[in-house]
C-alpha cells in the first residue's frame, strides 16, 4: 500500500485485567500491543481509562502503594515496547501538584510523548471520580515526572507526526459527554485521531447512545475516532462492563465489539486524505476558532505501507448494501425526486407533464416519480402524457413493458414513431441511412426531443427529463437531445441506484403486471437503442460496451467527486473492490476512459437543465459542480500511465 494513500492503521484494545495488579495488567498490555505490531502492523493502539491499575479500584486510588505500583508498571511497559514502532496509548493515575489526575499517556519506542489529564470528572450516579481525581482545570504543572522522563502534562496537547499528516488529541470518558467535548477543540487546531480512554459501564441502550455519539462527534468533527471502554474483568460490585471498542470515522463506524470474554483487539486503517479532503471542502468547518494555548509534541511515526487494506471498499458507493437501510432510501429518494418535480408544476402553474418512455430504466424511474408527484398535486393520472417513441433500435421488450407500464399505470399513452422524420431528415442534410454513425444514432435522440418539446407547448406541460446522473458524468447523452427537458428528476441518481430504485419499487409498491414489467426493466441491458436490433429483434446496442461497465464508472465518479481521491487511490481501491469481477487491465482502461469523457463533456453539464439533488454527489453548474468546458485531462492520465 503506498504512503501517498495516507492510510495509518490503528487498534483498539480491551485487555483482560486484575483489579489493583499493575504488573499483570501491563503484561497483557504489552502481550496485546506485540500482537498488534507483529501480526497486524498496527500504527497507533489505544487501552481503556486506568487500565494499567483497573478503573474500578475505588478508594485504593488513595493508597500509594497502588500509584508508585502503576508508575513502576508502566516502565515495564516502556521496556517491553521499545523496539516497536508503534505509538501506545493507556491510561493510569498520576500524582503531581499535590492532586491526582486520571490520565492518558501516550508513549513510543520506550518514550513517554506526553501525559494528558481528564478535563470532566463525573460525580453522579454511580461514578464518585471526583472523590479520587481532580480536573486538569486545577492543573498547576505543565510538565511531569515520570518513569525518569521529564514529559509535558496538558489538556490541550497534540501529537504531530512529522512523516504523516497524522495529528493525535484525546478525549477521556465523560470528555466526550459534555456539550462541547475537548476533542471538538483539538479537531479545530488540527486533530484528526482522536484518541478515547474510557470505562463506561453498560445499562440498557447505554451501548446504543455510546455508539451514536462517537460516530456523530467523529462526523461533527470530521475526524478518525477510536474508543476504548473497561472490559469485563473490571469489578462487577455494582456494575457490568463490556469493553466497547470502537472505531468511527466521518461519521462512519469501521469496526466494533463488545462483551469479549477474552482480551480483544479490533483493527481498521484509516483514511487520513479523506478526512483533509472533507475539510477543506466543507469550508465552514473552520468558521470559528476559539484562541486556546494549545502545545504540540512531534513524532516520527509515517503512513502504514504495504498492506492488505483493513477496511471494507464499498463497490457500490451509491447503494447501500444493507436491504432494510436500502428500502429506506429508496423511499426517502423518491419522495425527494417527486417533491422537486411536484414543487415546479405547483409554482409553474402547469397541471400536465409530458414524459417520453422507452421502456428502459430511467424513464421507467421518471414515469414512477412522476406519477408520485401528480399524486402530492392531486391531479389525474391522465394529465401525464407519456410517449413511447419508436425507432430504428427498439427491441420488442423494451417496446411492450413501456406499453404495459403506461396502461397499468393510467397515463395518457401516445406512440409516435421517429423513422419517417428521421429518413427524411437524413435526406435533408444528405447523409446515408446505412451508415450508423454518431449523427445516425444523434438524429433519433434530437427528434425525440423535438417531439417532447412540441407536445409539451401543444398540451401547456412541461417536459420530465430522464438522464440520469451517470450519464451526465460521461456525458452520455447527445447534446440538445435527451441532454435536455425543462426539469431533470434523474439528473441525481447513478445508474447503479436507478436500477435498485426500479427493483425496489416494483418489490416493495407494485404488484401484478406493473410488478412483472418493472422486474423485467431492472433485468434490461442498458441501451440507448440508437442502432438497429440483431435478426431476433433483441438489443444489440449495449452501452457498457462503449463507456465501460456502470458498476466501475459510478465507483469512479463517487471517489473522484465525494472522496476528492487523485486517480491512483481510486485505481487502487477498484481493484480491491472489484477483484473478483474485472482485470486490473480492465479497470485501469475504464478509469482512464472515465477521465477523458468526464473531462471533455463538461460542455454538456454547463448548460444543463435544472433538477433535484439528491445525494452527496452533484454534477449541476448552478450547485455543487463548477469546472471549465475546457479543461485538460492529462494530468489525471498521466498519474494514471505512470503505473503500467
Amino acid at each position: 500500500m503506498d504512503k501517498n494513500y495516507e492510510y495509518i492503521r490503528a487498534a483498539v484494545a480491551i485487555p483482560t485485567l486484575k483489579v489493583a495488579n499493575t504488573m499483570y495488567n501491563v503484561k497483557e498490555i504489552a502481550s496485546l500491543t506485540k500482537k498488534a505490531f507483529k501480526e497486524k502492523n498496527a500504527r497507533v493502539i489505544l487501552f481503556p481509562e486506568l487500565c494499567i491499575t483497573g478503573y474500578s479500584c475505588g478508594d485504593l486510588f488513595n493508597q500509594r502503594t497502588l500509584i508508585s505500583g502503576a508508575e513502576e508498571a508502566l516502565q515495564l511497559l516502556l521496556n517491553e515496547t521499545e523496539e516497536l514502532d508503534i505509538l501506545v496509548a493507556v491510561g493510569m493515575p498520576v500524582y503531581i501538584d499535590n492532586q491526582l489526575f486520571n490520565c492518558a499517556v501516550l508513549l513510543k519506542n520506550g518514550k513517554i510523548l506526553g501525559v494528558i489529564p481528564k478535563t470532566y470528572v463525573p460525580n453522579y450516579n454511580e461514578f464518585y471520580e471526583k472523590r479520587w481525581f481532580a480536573s486538569s482545570l486545577s492543573r498547576i504543572s505543565d510538565e511531569v515526572t515520570l518513569c525518569g522522563q521529564n514529559v509535558p502534562f496538558n489538556e490541550n496537547m497534540l501529537f504531530k507526526d512529522t512523516l504523516s499528516s497524522l495529528c493525535i488529541g484525546f478525549d477521556i470518558c465523560e470528555d466526550l459527554w459534555v456539550s462541547i467535548p475537548p476533542s471538538s477543540y483539538h479537531t479545530i487546531h488540527g486533530a484528526n485521531l482522536i484518541l478515547n480512554l474510557s470505562a463506561s459501564n453498560e445499562t440498557v441502550g447505554k451501548s446504543e447512545y455510546r455508539r451514536d455519539i462517537v460516530r456523530i462527534q467523529s462526523s461533527k468533527c470530521m475526524t478518525s475516532y477510536c474508543f476504548a471502554s473497561a472490559g469485563q474483568s473490571e469489578s462487577t460490585t455494582d456494575v457490568v462492563s463490556s469493553g466497547h471498542a470502537l472505531i468511527a470515522e466521518n461519521g462512519i463506524i469501521l469496526d466494533e465489539d463488545r462483551f469479549s470474554a477474552e482480551s480483544s483487539i479490533i483493527y481498521a486503517d484509516i483514511d487520513l486524505e479523506k478526512l483533509k479532503n472533507d475539510r477543506v471542502k466543507f469550508n465552514s468547518y473552520m468558521g470559528r476558532t476559539e484562541n486556546k494555548d494549545y502545545k504540540y509534541v512531534n513524532f516520527e511515526l509515517g503512513y502504514s505501507e504495504d498492506l492488505k487494506l483493513y477496511r471494507a471498499v464499498d463497490k457500490y458507493p451509491f447503494v447501500p448494501s444493507n436491504t432494510e437501510e436500502r428500502n429506506y432510501r429508496c423511499r426517502e429518494i423518491l419522495n425527494i425526486q417527486a417533491t422537486g418535480l411536484y414543487q415546479r408544476l405547483s409554482k409553474i402553474g402547469s397541471k400536465k407533464a409530458v414524459i417520453g418512455i422507452s421502456g428502459g430504466l430511467d424513464s421507467t424511474l421518471a414515469l414512477l416519480v412522476t406519477v408520485e408527484a401528480f399524486k402530492k398535486l392531486k391531479l389525474p393520472m391522465e394529465n401525464i402524457i407519456a410517449i413511447t417513441m419508436p425507432g430504428f433500435g427498439t427491441s420488442s421488450r423494451t417496446y411492450n413493458n413501456g406499453l404495459i407500464l403506461m396502461k397499468e399505470l393510467g397515463v395518457t399513452s401516445k406512440e409516435i414513431s421517429i423513422k419517417d422524420a428521421c429518413i427524411q431528415h437524413f435526406k435533408d442534410i444528405g447523409h446515408d441511412i446505412n451508415i450508423h454513425d454518431v449523427t445516425y444514432e444523434n438524429a433519433q435522440a434530437r427528434e425525440r426531443t423535438q417531439i417532447l418539446m412540441d407536445y409539451a407547448n401543444k398540451e401547456n406541460a412541461i417536459v420530465v427529463g430522464t438522464g440520469d446522473l451517470s450519464e451526465l458524468a460521461l456525458g452520455w447523452c447527445t447534446y440538445n437531445g435527451d441532454h435536455m427537458s425543462m426539469y431533470g428528476v434523474n439528473s441525481g441518481i447513478p445508474k447503479t441506484l436507478v436500477k435498485y430504485m426500479v427493483k425496489w419499487y416494483a418489490e416493495d409498491q407494485a404488484n401484478g403486471a406493473i410488478k412483472k414489467a418493472l422486474l423485467d426493466v431492472y433485468d434490461t441491458p442498458v441501451s440507448p437503442e440508437l442502432l438497429p436490433t440483431d435478426k431476433a429483434g433483441n438489443i444489440a446496442q449495449l452501452t457498457e460496451k462503449s463507456v465501460g461497465s456502470y458498476d466501475l464508472n459510478d465507483f469512479f465518479l463517487f471517489n473522484m467527486i465525494r472522496n476528492g481521491y487523485g486517480p491512483e487511490k481510486i485505481y487502487f481501491l477498484a481493484k480491491i473492490a472489484f477483484k473478483d469481477e474485472f482485470s486490473n487491465e480492465v479497470i485501469l482502461e475504464t478509469l482512464k476512459n472515465f477521465y477523458k469523457r468526464f473531462f471533455t463533456q463538461q460542455f454538456k453539464r454547463s448548460c444543463m437543465p435544472d433538477g433535484v439533488k439528491v445525494g452527496s454527489v452533484s454534477l449541476s453548474p448552478r450547485g455543487d459542480w463548477k469546472m471549465p468546458s475546457d479543461a485538460s485531462y492529462e494530468l489525471w492520465l498521466d498519474r494514471l500511465n505512470n503505473l503500467t
